[in-house]
Order: structure tokens, then sequence, then C-alpha cells
């Protein structure tokens, strides 16, 4: 989840800035295991050349790895073994300096067409990483965004290489979106978890992946796979699809499969799961104290079951993990990231960490130091360092010193070259995808609306409404919806929107959505908020402020549509799957 900071990327830049899967899981029968047959294309890659760190005192049992004999790829998956071959060949003719660099994708600033590409071929990058300070304006989006990305290509191949660079961005939907109009906007993570329906999440995936490859992106950090423990938990909140570990596993595993479909990487985030510790890795260190045994039956469930269905790649999360190692952060931890991520779970694809500069861990690291310990921990792309010239020389030196084996660096560099050049084999959609999946974001808000009280399937507004709460975009919205509904705007009904509760990453805060009372009630971010008010009021969580969410509550509150979502989270009286 990298923070929302800039900086130059030059050299001289400063410091800135599935429970059936695993043999010991508890779980229902609503089956959260990934179907035996991929979706993905998959192999095993090459073993590590290192020496294998001593095994968890407590490992998840291991799982077969994917095969090298896999179908066709339907889509981005973890390379074949013959891929990552030819990708190790080539990179292995890149000086060590250059081989560290490719490891490395990175912030820059400015939004001109020529930036991303400055950025690449000043100091040799493997990609960047889109904010909104690099994104032109609405009107001029589509051609700037295209014409960057294609110039970013550009500067790879002038730089002597011939694979994709790395075309980065957050894009989960809901607060977590870099990219505003006109690319289609989607409720947040909860919204899939409210509908679980994995098919529909594919699909919504898929039209969005197609928006982002139109507009040039390689790489989406987009799924969040982390299961929250609800308003206690700081940083992922409505970003989580829920605090059920099957739900979340279905949910993840069909995203993944829709952006792989469409030809980008998805990133599921953030292993080994951030969503159940209450300190924000923004400002913090978060130290996660549950044993190896709870995390089996929780936070490991999704992402096992994203490597059993061959997603390509998975952030780590800069949180210690006490159970395996008590003395680092997971991104900088050979027990977890070696040891249970590929060992033990299996995973064949790309480990990203999460950004370098996060309080969490460029305090404690620095980017030199903090580049050598992911790599040493078996990271493969360092996102973020504040200083990638620092990164680079530290991971030089550690070559030189035998601290690193250059086979490592290569280990890493050829996996992401086999990856990147899957993606880039997918042929580019036209600039019309983009805005072109409104149809979708409605299916998604349709099924996710939640009503927990009040008469299912009955008009709780008629005549009109008065709009209270929520911000003043809000309220525009929702007063937009209800005229197209017919319904005055400014008299009638007293709706009051409920918001807060969704990303307060950064700030120290925690998920708690703002109180407020009313007959009708619509929680617009977490629905926490709604466990307060009059016993009979109706209450309507959204999961999101997408005009199409704003339209799909407006047809619940008119009576036009019943409520089909179901709560993923608990809700003071009200059990996660409480609905219509």
């Amino acid at each position: 989840m990298p923070s929302t900071r800039g900086g130059l990327l030059s050299r001289a830049a400063g410091a800135v800035c599935v429970a059936a899967l695993l043999a010991s899981c508890s779980g229902g029968d609503d089956g959260a295991a990934a179907p035996a047959t991929s979706t993905f294309s998959t192999a095993r890659s090459a073993s590590p050349t290192r020496t294998a760190p001593t095994a968890p005192t407590a490992p998840v049992p291991p799982t077969a790895g994917p095969s090298s004999s896999a179908p066709a790829p339907t889509g981005v998956g973890v390379p074949t073994d013959a891929e990552l071959a030819a990708a190790r060949k080539d990179v292995s003719r890149l000086p060590t300096e250059r081989l560290a660099a490719q490891l490395i994708v990175g912030f820059y600033d400015g939004s001109s067409p020529d930036a991303a590409a400055r950025a690449i071929s000043g100091d040799h990058l493997g990609g960047v990483i889109l904010f909104p300070g690099n994104v032109p304006s609405s009107a001029s989006l589509v051609s700037g965004l295209r014409s960057g990305a294609e110039r970013a290509q550009q500067a790879m191949r002038a730089d002597g290489r011939d694979w994709p660079a790395i075309v980065s961005v957050d894009q989960e939907g809901g607060p977590v979106a870099r990219l505003g109009a006109p690319v289609t906007e989607l409720p947040s993570g909860m919204a899939y978890g409210a509908a679980d329906d994995p098919a529909l999440a594919t699909r919504v995936a898929h039209g969005i992946g197609e928006e982002l490859r139109a507009l040039g992106m390689t790489m989406v950090f987009s799924p969040d796979a982390d299961v929250t423990i609800g308003a206690q938990d700081p940083t992922i909140g409505v970003r989580s699809p829920g605090s059920d570990p099957q739900r979340v596993a279905r949910t993840a595993t069909a995203q993944a499969r829709g952006y792989a479909q469409a030809g980008v990487v998805p990133v599921a985030k953030h292993f080994p799961g951030h969503g159940s510790v209450t300190t924000d890795s923004h400002i913090g260190l978060p130290r996660q104290r549950a044993s190896l045994d709870a995390l089996r039956g929780r936070d490991l469930v999704p992402f096992q079951a994203l490597v059993r269905d061959g997603a390509p790649a998975v952030m780590s999360a800069h949180i210690v993990l006490d159970a395996l190692d008590a003395g680092a952060p997971s991104t900088m931890s050979r027990p977890v990231l070696t040891g249970l991520l590929r060992q033990q779970l299996g995973f064949k694809g790309l480990i990203v960490t999460d950004a370098l500069q996060m309080g969490a861990v460029d305090q404690r690291y620095g980017s030199g130091r903090g580049a050598v310990q992911a790599v040493a921990a078996g990271a493969d792309v360092l996102l973020m360092p504040a200083d990638p010239g620092a990164s680079v020389t530290a991971l030089t030196k550690a070559v030189a010193s035998g601290q690193l084996t250059r086979d490592r660096l290569v280990e890493s560099a050829a996996r992401i070259v086999a990856t990147m050049r899957r993606a880039g084999s997918a042929q580019q959609p036209p600039a019309s995808a983009v805005g072109a999946h409104h149809a979708d974001a409605l299916a998604l808000a349709r099924a996710s609306v939640t009503q927990i009280s009040g008469p299912c399937g009955a008009a709780a507004v008629t005549g009109g409404v008065r709009i209270s709460g929520g911000t003043q975009a809000d309220r525009s919205r929702f007063g937009a919806a209800a005229r197209r509904a017919g319904l005055r705007v400014g008299s009638g009904t007293t709706v009051r929107l409920l918001g807060g509760g969704a990303y307060n990453a950064g700030t120290g805060e925690s998920s708690g959505s703002q109180g407020g009372t009313g007959r009708v009630m619509v929680g617009l971010d977490t629905p926490y908020a709604l466990r307060g008010g009059p016993a009979g009021a109706t209450r309507i969580a959204a999961y999101g402020r997408t005009p199409e969410t704003f339209q799909a509550v407006v047809e619940v509150l008119t009576g036009k549509r019943k409520a089909t979502g179901r709560l993923p989270v608990a809700v003071g009286r009200w059990k996660a799957g409480s609905g219509c």
C-alpha cells in the first residue's frame, strides 16, 4: 500500500518521503478452496541459489507446486521453466549494477509524457509506479498515459532491454484508486465481499484490467487479500473483502483471474495479512502476535488459495510475524518470504515488497540496507525505495562482498522479465476501452448493497428526500441518483449518509466510521456506524461512493430492488452474513 509521497528518481535523491488447502485450518462449508485446474499458466521456477533458511518451527503443510506442463495461458501467470531459462540468459548479460537496478520499481515526478521514460532510462530501473501527481487531467488522461507508457517502453528498449517495463498503479477501487475519470470508478473491496459472487468479481476485474491495459499499465497492485478483524483494523478497513477467510479467498482469487486474463499482472496483498494487526505500517512497525495455527485459519487462507490458483505476484507486508521471525518485518524476513511463502505455501511467482519508503522499514533500514535485506529474504521487486541510487549501490556492494550472490539477483531479475514478457504479449485494447465498464460497476453495486434492518423490499422513501451527512460530493451524487429515480430533493424523508472508515493509512486513526442517527441510514464506507440509531431504522451498507453505488442504494430505498448483499463483517448486533 504505497503512500502518496512523490520524489525524484535521480541517483542523488535523498530519503523521502483457503481452509481446505491448509491441513489444520478451521472453516465452514462454503468452500474457499480454489479449483484444481488453474486459470493461470504456471510452472516451477528454479530453486533459489542461496542456502535455505532453517524451517519454520510450526510450518504450514506444503502443497503441490504448479506444474510446468500447464496448458497455454489465458492471461498472465507464473512463467514456465523454459520462459525463466530464456529470461535468465538475457539478464545474465547485465552488469551487476544494472542487474540490481532492474529489481527496482520507483516513483517519479511530473505528468509529462516523458516523465516515466526519464526515470527508467536515467537510473535503468525495472519500472515505475504512478501516483495522482503523475496523472494528467481527465481531459488528457487517456492520451497522456498511453503516450507516457509507450515512451517508458521505448526507454527500456533504448536501454538495451528487450522486455517490457513495469508500469504500475494502485487501482483497487474505493478509496485506493489513483486513476480518476474517465476510468470506470469502482467501489471498495468490501463491495466484492458483500456480493460474494466470484464470477462477477472476475468480470469486473477483467473490465478494469482492460482499461488499465489500454492506458499502458502492465501491473496493478490489487486485489486486497487481507482478512480484516473489523473496526480495530486501522489500515485496511473497507479495502478488505471481509472478516471471513473463505469469502476473502474466493473474492481475491476471482479478482486476480480477471486482471490476469486482461493481460495485466495482479499483485495480491499484503502477505502474510495486514487486516488483523492494529498498527499502521505507514507510520509504525506492526507486530503480529498470533500463532501460526491461528494464521492458518485466518490470514493465510486467501494467500494459499491464490498460490494454488496460480496467481503471478504477491506483495509482502511490513509486519513482524512473531511466530516465525520476531526480529524483522516480513519484507525483510527470509523465514517468512522464502520459508513460509515459497517453500511451505509453494509460491513460484513474483514477490513484490510493499513500499520501502514507508515508516515501518525506511526509518529502521534505509534504502541501502533495506534493499539488501529484502532481496536476501526472497523479494524480487523492490517497490519505491526512498533513494533508488542508494539501493543499487548497496546491492552491488553486497554482491562484491559476498553478502549476496550475483545469481540471487539474476534469479529475481529473470522472474521479473519472464512475467513481464507474458504481460507484454497481451494485445493492448483501444483507447475506447477506458470508461467502458459502467455496466459492470452497476452490477457490482446492485449485488453488494446490503440492508440489515427495516422491511426488506419495501419502500423506505417515497416522494422526496432530505439528504444529510456525508461530503458535498456524496450529497450531490445521492441527489442526482434520487432525481433520476423521480424523487424530490430537499424535502421528504431524511436520509443520513455516514462516511469514514474508508482508508486511514498513514493517519494513525482507526477504521471506525463517523457516528450519526436517522430513520434511514446509509453507510458509505465501512458499515460500522450503522450499529447506532433507532431500533426501527432502515440501515443500508453501500461500501462505496460511485454514481452506480448511489443508484443501487436509491433503487433499494424506493423499493424498486431488494438488497441482495450480505454483511462481510459484523456490525454491532448484526453478524457477518446478515442481510435481506
